[in-house]
């Protein structure tokens, strides 16, 4: 049987059009706000069409020596062009890009998964390191 986390695609995002990209500082203070963008196809454009489009992405932070994770965010994109006259007819489309801010106690690893309607779930992970 497959566990759920098998069905997690990774990649190099500079190569791979599907694979979250995590912007924000390595180095944080401890309980100081900063900045988090996640986005996808940042390199390698992906589609934002009615059929092939990003769905979500979502944030989870996984700090150092615990045994759990913590999520941070879960952001949606509902608007790809669809139209009571047919697909990618629409006035509005999302953009697969969120901006989050967060602040940490640990040092931990940040986490983003997202998933394509066509080509599934991917992730990526980025070290964040407190001070």
């Amino acid at each position: 049987m497959q566990e759920f986390g098998e069905l997690y695609q990774s990649a190099d995002w500079k190569t791979e059009k599907h694979v979250p990209v995590i912007e924000c500082p390595e180095q944080v203070k401890a309980d100081e706000f900063f900045e988090v963008r996640a986005s996808i196809g940042k390199e390698v454009a992906h589609p934002n069409t009615t059929e092939h489009h990003i769905r979500w992405i979502q944030l989870v932070f996984k700090p150092e020596g615990e045994k759990f994770a913590y999520q941070v965010g879960n952001f949606e994109f509902t608007a790809h062009g669809e139209s009571v006259d047919g697909p990618d007819t629409g006035p509005v489309y999302t953009n697969h890009t969120v901006t989050a801010g967060m602040k940490l106690k640990k040092s931990g690893v940040l986490f983003a998964t997202s998933f394509c309607n066509i080509h599934g779930l991917w992730e990526n992970e980025k070290p964040i390191q407190v001070t």
